[in-house]
């Protein structure tokens, strides 16, 4: 058996000994099995191993002639353990005695080498491979142990004055012994944890860290200043494209409220709806084909077909009021309304348009507006969303005409008090269109609005008889989300005003309540609005006071370019 004086392994024969030195030693970084010593070529790495640890390469050879096999394994096992041991925890006595080589111990063995292995380096292969015999080897011995020697790096020195001076110099730190109470200082790895005794050994490790690719997570980021602007940018864009899909289902959301949504007008919801009422059992189909050839024909003629429609309630209650209510001080009405009510066709949207029906209704009955109305019939909702759009043609109004797409056939769209007066005037009907923008009173209430209807319908005169059939027709009320008719008002005999109202929302069996010859308390509780019943943020109002020449329409027309409106207070 041949044996390995590098790292002790046992071959069978020369041959794969040669073999053996060529793979492991000399194709690869020769490395001291003792004291992990690199960097020197094979020739001064025997040199460092027959001279720094002799001792312990003889008895590693003694050991393996009693079991070669047990001790190979237990020197691979033992080797992999020191291998594990010096690259995580980095033994600083070690770490510090071969690092003091470096430099120093390279150049004396290199300056040993050369002295030497010049004079008789053949040899000494000879004697390696050749297994010198036992009395040469205890020459050797004998010579070399008389040669102080560094406990710490192996180095040689000329005698023990010069090795105490260079222990002194080179390995100090090793001497030293922390002083009672005062605690060594500890660095710890900021990727493994690891921690260790010297802030040298430590740059050291992670350098292995970064080496071995393990870094390379945190290495992308090491710029935080970069790192912080991608993280910034990239919450930026996050932020607006929710932003943008908040907008975008906002704007959805706004266009199914106002019937933008390209989902059908009055006629396709009508339809639908009286489909939805066969299939729960509360229409016959018979019904439903009559209603329905009843909804063509009044779509074909743009009249509406009075199904909702309630006559006769203005009359009734200046009745009631001449023979009740003792508690009213005086009362003014309109000229006559008729009730118009939201069918399945405009349910939810439709109230803009039923509260023109009303409006419309009480002028046609007034002579004072006949020129200008005549020969026309209360129009059906598609046909009055045909007259505002002739309206903006016309040039009335073209901003509220470009929010509305400059279209209302066929959708279900809203509309308020600037399009009620578009319609008006283009009728040559003379109105007005008042804003009161903020709250008057206490409590968010408005009790300059309900002055300015008083002084409507009283013309501001006193006196006079309890009950006051006006000629005055009513007035259109427009708050968000929601309009009404304004048909008349109370003063109360403690001075408080009460509104009378037409609220196109109110089923018409409820309104033919009002048609009985004793009307019910509660009945007329659906007409009644008081101060602190209207605290909506504002409110706007459309009176008819007239009728205008051709040229005055041109005028107003012009007018609307800039839509304003007067604004009380």
């Amino acid at each position: 058996m041949f044996t390995c004086d590098i790292c002790g392994e046992l071959v069978a024969s020369e041959q794969e000994m040669k073999t053996h030195l060529l793979l492991i030693h000399m194709e690869n970084e020769v490395v001291c099995p003792f004291c992990k010593l690199s960097g020197i070529n094979y020739d001064e790495m025997c040199f460092h191993i027959e001279t720094a640890h002799f001792e312990q390469n003889e008895n590693e050879k003694d050991l393996k002639k009693v079991n070669p096999l047990q001790h190979r394994t237990l020197d691979r096992k033992t080797e992999k353990e020191n291998s594990h041991h010096y690259r995580m925890e980095v033994n600083e006595d070690v770490y510090s005695a071969c690092a003091s080589n470096d430099h120093s111990h390279s150049k004396a063995v290199s300056l040993k080498c050369k002295t030497f292995h010049s004079e008789d380096l053949t040899e000494l292969r000879e004697f390696q491979e050749n297994r010198l015999n036992q009395s040469d080897l205890t020459e050797i011995n004998e010579s070399l142990s008389s040669i102080p020697e560094c406990p710490f790096c192996g180095k040689l020195e000329a005698c023990n004055e010069n090795l105490e001076t260079h222990v002194k110099k080179k390995h100090a730190n090793l001497l030293d012994t922390p002083a009672e109470g005062q605690d060594q200082p500890f660095f710890e790895c900021p990727i493994c944890g690891l921690i260790c005794t010297n802030y040298q050994i430590l740059h050291e490790h992670i350098d292995l860290h970064l080496e071995e690719g393990h870094f390379e997570g945190i290495n992308k980021g090491s710029n935080d200043l970069e790192l912080a602007h991608q993280l910034q940018k990239e919450e930026d864009r996050q932020g607006m494209s929710e932003r943008s899909r908040q907008e975008k289902e906002e704007f959805q959301k706004l266009q199914r409220q106002y019937g933008l949504d390209n989902s059908g007008g009055y006629k396709q919801q009508q339809l639908r709806n009286m489909e939805i009422e066969v299939h729960r059992g509360r229409m016959q189909p018979i019904e439903f084909h009559k209603r329905k050839a009843d909804l063509l024909e009044s779509l074909a003629f743009g009249i509406d077909d009075g199904k909702t429609r309630t006559s006769g309630i203005i009359e009734a209650l200046y009745r009631h009021y001449q023979n009740e209510a003792r508690e009213m001080r005086r009362v003014w009405l309109s000229t006559g309304v008729d009730h118009f009510y939201s069918s399945l066709g405009d349910k939810g949207w439709g109230c803009g348009y039923r509260n023109f029906q009303m409006l419309l209704s009480s002028l046609l009955q007034n002579d004072s507006y006949k020129d200008c109305l005549k020969d026309m019939s209360i129009p059906c909702i598609p046909k009055i969303q045909s007259m505002i759009e002739d309206a903006w043609k016309e040039g009335f109004d073209p901003q509220g005409a470009s929010q509305l797409n400059n279209r209302l056939q066929g959708t279900r769209a809203w509309i308020g008090a600037c399009e009620i007066y578009s319609l008006l005037t283009s009728l040559r009907l003379k109105c007005r269109i008042i804003d009161f923008h903020k709250p008057t009173g206490p409590l968010g209430t408005h009790p300059r609005l309900f002055d300015w209807i008083l002084n409507y319908y009283s013309s501001g005169r006193e006196g006079g008889p309890k009950v006051v059939c006006s000629s005055k027709p009513p007035i259109y009320l427009q708050h968000q989300g929601h309009s009404r008719t304004i048909i008349g008002i109370e003063e109360r005999k403690n001075r408080t005003l009460c509104l009378l109202i037409f609220d196109p929302g109110c089923p018409s069996w409820e309104m033919q309540k009002l048609l009985k010859q004793d009307i019910e308390g509660t009945s007329l509780k659906q007409l009644w609005r008081f101060v602190g019943n209207l605290k909506h943020k504002q409110y706007q109002i459309v009176a008819v006071e007239g009728v205008l020449s051709p040229e005055e329409k041109i005028a107003r027309m012009k007018a609307s370019q800039i839509f304003t409106a007067e604004r009380i207070p």
